[in-house]
Order: C-alpha cells, then sequence, then structure tokens
C-alpha cells in the first residue's frame, strides 16, 4: 500500500479518516474557544494553558488504570461512544455561570476517557491497513489532524470573535456528535483485539512488558518528553498574543501538516532514516527565537518551520510497531499517545508557572531549550543501527 488513493479504496478507512477529521474539528474549535473563556474570567496564563491542555495532563490516569480496555474494547462502540461523551462534556462547558473548578472537573473526566480512545483508534488503524501500510495511513490520519487544526482554529478564531465562547463551544459539541455519528455508521462491527477484562493489573502488566524493552524505552521517552515540551511552548499562543493566538496554531498546523505529507508519502526508508534526527531538533530550536519577542508574523514563521518536526514522532511510531508485538499494538499505540498527551499537559502547566513569573516569550524559549536538550541526550538510543538490531 503506496499512495493515498489505495488507502481510500478502503472504505473502513475513509470512515476512519472522516471521524477523526469531525473530533479534532470539534476538539481544536472547542478547545480555543474555553482557553479564551477561562483567560477572560481569570487573566491567567496558567490557567488559560490549563484549560486547553489540561486534558493532556488527565491521561496518566488511563494511561496507568485503563489503557488495557484499548485491545478489549470492540473498536466501533467504543469511538462512537467516546464522542458522543465528549460532545455531552463540551456543551456543559458553555453552561452559564459554570465556575472555573467546574469546567476543570469536566476537562479530568474527558481527558481521563480520551487516552483509552486513542488507543483504540490507532489499534484499529493497524487492522484495517496492512502492516507496511501503517505509516502512510497513520500519516494521513496526522494530515487529518493538521488541515482540521488549520480550519478548527480559524473557525474558531472567528467564531469567538463574531458571536461568544460559549456559543463557539456549542459549535464544538456539534463537531463532536458528528464524528459519534459518523463511527457509527461507517465502521464495520469488529470483536475486541484481545480477550478477557480490562483492569489495573492487566494495564500495569502490559505496561511493564511494554516497557521492558530499552530500544521500545528510547522511543516512548523521545516520543513524549521533546514533543510534550514544544506543545508547553503552544500552549502559551493565547497569553502572548490573544489577538493573533488563532494565525499562530493554524501556523503550527499548516507545518505539521507538511512534515507529514514528506514523510508519510514521499521520504524512501533510506531517507526517514536519514532525516529523523534533523526533524528531531527542528521541533524546537525555531522556538528560540521568542527570547526577543518577535511580531506575530515572524512568530507565526517559526511556529509553521518548527511544527514540520513533529513528522519525527510519526517515524519513531513505525520503529515502535515494528517492535512490538501485534496483540499489544493497541495498548503500546495507546500508550504513547497517553504518554504524549500527559507530557503535553505537564509542559503546559510548567510553561505556564513560568510564564506567570516572566512573560510569555521567556516561557517559550525555555521550553524549546529543555526540549533539545533532552533531544540530545536520547540521541544515541535513537541510532537506526540500534534499532533495527531489536526483534519484537
Amino acid at each position: 500500500m503506496r499512495t493515498y488513493r489505495q488507502l481510500f479504496a478502503v472504505p473502513e478507512y475513509r470512515s476512519l479518516f472522516l471521524t477523526s477529521l469531525a473530533q479534532v474539528a470539534g476538539q481544536t474549535v472547542s478547545g480555543l474557544a474555553l482557553a479564551t473563556l477561562v483567560f477572560a474570567a481569570t487573566g491567567s496564563p496558567l490557567l488559560s494553558a490549563l484549560s486547553m491542555f489540561g486534558p493532556s495532563l488527565a491521561q496518566v490516569l488511563g494511561a496507568t488504570a485503563l489503557m488495557s480496555a484499548a485491545d478489549r474494547l470492540a473498536p466501533r462502540a467504543a469511538l462512537s461512544g467516546l464522542a458522543l461523551i465528549f460532545s455531552v462534556a463540551t456543551a456543559a462547558q458553555a453552561i452559564p455561570g459554570l465556575p472555573v473548578a467546574g469546567t476543570f472537573t469536566i476537562l479530568l473526566m474527558v481527558g481521563t476517557l480520551a487516552s483509552v480512545g486513542g488507543g483504540v483508534r490507532y489499534g484499529l488503524l493497524n487492522e484495517i491497513v496492512p502492516r507496511q501500510g501503517y505509516l502512510l495511513g497513520r500519516s494521513l490520519l496526522n494530515m487529518s489532524v493538521g488541515i482540521m487544526q488549520i480550519c478548527g482554529y480559524g473557525l474558531g478564531g472567528v467564531l469567538v470573535s463574531a458571536l461568544t465562547p460559549r456559543v463557539t463551544l456549542l459549535v464544538g459539541a456539534g463537531l463532536y456528535l458528528l464524528a459519534a455519528a459518523t463511527a457509527r455508521l461507517g465502521l464495520t462491527r469488529r470483536p475486541p483485539r484481545a480477550s478477557g477484562r480490562a483492569s489495573v493489573r492487566q494495564t500495569w502488566r502490559n505496561n511493564v512488558l511494554l516497557w521492558s524493552s530499552i530500544p521500545r524505552r528510547y522511543i516512548f521517552l523521545a516520543m513524549w518528553v521533546p514533543n510534550g515540551l514544544v506543545v508547553g511552548c503552544e500552549s502559551l499562543f493565547v497569553a502572548y498574543s490573544p489577538r493573533h493566538a488563532g494565525l499562530l496554531f493554524a501556523f503550527a498546523a499548516c507545518g505539521m501538516l507538511l512534515g507529514d505529507i514528506t514523510a508519510g508519502r514521499f521520504l524512501s526508508a533510506r531517507w526517514r532514516a536519514a532525516l529523523a534526527a534533523p526533524l528531531r531538533l527542528l521541533l524546537a530550536a525555531p522556538y528560540l527565537v521568542f527570547v526577543l519577542e518577535p511580531s506575530a508574523t515572524v512568530a507565526a514563521v517559526a511556529v509553521m518551520l518548527a511544527s514540520i518536526g513533529f513528522a519525527a514522532t510519526l517515524l519513531l511510531q513505525e520503529n515502535l510497531m515494528a517492535l512490538t508485538p501485534e496483540q499489544l499494538s493497541g495498548q503500546a499505540l495507546g500508550l504513547h499517545s497517553s504518554g504524549m498527551l500527559t507530557m503535553q499537559g505537564v509542559a503546559a502547566v510548567v510553561a505556564g508557572l513560568i510564564a506567570q513569573w516572566s512573560s510569555p516569550g521567556a516561557a517559550m524559549t525555555v521550553m524549546a531549550v529543555l526540549s533539545l536538550a533532552v533531544t540530545m541526550v536520547l540521541a544515541p538510543g535513537l541510532r537506526p543501527a540500534r534499532l533495527a538490531a531489536s526483534p519484537a
């Protein structure tokens, strides 16, 4: 499977792709609206960042307690049911007079459940397409994220300005509802990938098994930490420039889209191996310009260049699948997704705290330096020769 046309010839892949489009659109539209609402109510960069990326921090609960369910739930029922829950939760956040504590309680629930959704979704992808088509299929799903972030943040910015953040939240709830309907009507009914009951004990047993491999450990850390620290930079876009935050998010999504298209469709295996390390460095390096408090135009260009580096995570996922037994693929991908999103939430907290005591631009620079440092430390364990020598 080498072309996008071949991917879209698979009906179930088309439905998974459309479900992802609707869900990411709902997430971006409602996330920007909620961050704007919280920032207007509190004036706090920390709370604003947490309102947008706090659900990512909550994913650690799902990763440690619920992740074994990713291979033990029927995919269609799980994906449609979770999208429906997210729709109701987003609509609840639009209730006038809802206290900030209530908002964050809802976000905690959403983030915990979303950790399972990631494992179900990407484990299902591994069933829909052959293993050699996983990179292309995942890159296209990543592209759907980039496309809908561009559209979602743009639409969210327009709706927040033209209407109100609360009405924009209701639009986001409607998009989640569309995702639920698409999953329910378009996906084939499939049995769970693994038997037995999901439990905290089974989740921990599988996590320990996945973590026991040193090459997989390096891959997990490389997908979690540098990526998360850079998203900590993104969490300050609203505080850095409330007027241009939608623009910055859209340019970040555009860069991620460009990187995914290039890595998934045009790079050969040889070039993917050669460019993996430079892409990991590119992810953070352009954010160093924020020490100069650049204009919105310069900031947008830097953000777009940096986001091309997110393609490094796509290449690492290909390595992870080569090193993981098929019966653990859902949990491995869910652990990757939850760990990455948890680190994004942690980074949002750290970035928000630094910004509270300095400035958003200074905080973004610090996060970029930390990301580069971690990337350099992990580099020896990610050399292609070491990864290729390790069996699943």
